[in-house]
């Protein structure tokens, strides 16, 4: 997907409403999406709806690990303080901070630098022995503000700041929960809301990393702008015009050239912003309008002859 597409989504957004002004109910269900990803795709047995259950309703929830849920209600925690922290600089200390507030409680180590050497299942590179973590770290935060500093594009620097965290491995354990509230602190440092990386994302994204380290970082790159384009459409369904409410793809193509099969195939295909809802694509006038702007396609649907003629 090209990130200008992205462009006219986040206008709009930005125009219903500053990133710290959303409605209170769009930014917990928002964490509890997150949240509900971020830690499923590292084993954590809570379903979806136990999360909401847990976090929206503030209900308990029964037969559950309670590392499991202390994990989901301080991850939330920590997710919603990011819109606090965006507005400082991202250093070591912002790295402790959110560690130990995730894991305080469940890992004795929780807010220090791992005192352990680690593997990683599936990466070719083992991460640096521990003696070398602090200078790796230090380094990391450096090139992160350099690169900042110098107006590098948010989606190449956010895959970049997420795969050296990665390698790196600084924690004994959580860091790829850690990495992606700091990926999520990025976006929102440079208006860009959230993105989650859900369960069925799980191994695009782990390929992606793997990719990484053949110092190739454009798969990393390309996911990122297609969750970003399901964020996009998930905000403005909750707080946009008719034109941001997301529709079958069948519906959608009523009022459009393109038939309901070439609209799927586009989504599928990760040209037309779309996400799956109950195994259905779905998406929104105004994304379809942002995808015949940048291909420039304003002729009837495929396949029917153009008006005027035959």
């Amino acid at each position: 997907m090209r990130e200008d597409i992205l462009g006219p989504l986040r206008a709009e957004l930005l125009t219903r409403s500053a990133l710290d002004s959303l409605p209170e109910g769009v930014w917990k269900r928002t964490g509890a999406l997150n949240t509900w990803g971020t830690n499923a795709i590292e084993g954590n047995t809570l379903s979806r709806t136990d999360v909401e259950r847990i976090l929206l309703e503030q209900k308990s929830v029964g037969n559950r690990h309670l590392s499991d849920v202390l994990e989901t209600i301080q991850h939330a925690a920590a997710f919603a303080n990011l819109l606090e922290r965006r507005r400082d600089p991202i250093r070591l200390t912002t790295v402790l901070e959110l560690h130990e507030e995730v894991f305080r409680g469940i890992k004795a180590d929780a807010g220090q630098w791992r005192r352990v050497n680690v593997r990683i299942g599936g990466m070719k590179r083992a991460p640096p022995r521990m003696e070398r973590i602090l200078h790796m770290m230090s380094t990391w935060e450096e090139e992160y503000k350099e690169r900042d500093m110098h107006g590098e594009d948010p989606f190449s620097l956010g895959a970049w700041m997420h795969f050296d965290f990665e390698s790196v491995h600084p924690f004994s354990d959580g860091n790829g929960r850690v990495g992606r509230l700091l990926l999520n602190l990025h976006f929102l440092k440079h208006g860009w809301p959230p993105v989650h990386i859900l369960p069925p994302d799980r191994d695009r994204y782990l390929r992606a990393l793997v990719r990484g380290h053949d110092g190739n970082l454009s798969d990393l790159e390309g996911f990122l702008v297609v969750a970003m384009a399901r964020s996009l459409l998930d905000l403005l369904d909750q707080v946009g015009t008719r034109e941001d409410e997301l529709k079958p793809l069948n519906a959608l193509s009523k009022h459009s050239p393109y038939s309901a099969k070439y609209l799927s195939l586009r989504a599928s295909q990760e040209e037309l912003p779309a996400l799956k809802a109950s195994g259905d694509w779905r998406s929104s006038e105004r994304a379809l309008q942002a995808y015949r702007h940048l291909v420039g396609r304003t002729t009837n649907r495929p396949g029917r002859p153009a008006k005027g003629t035959g």
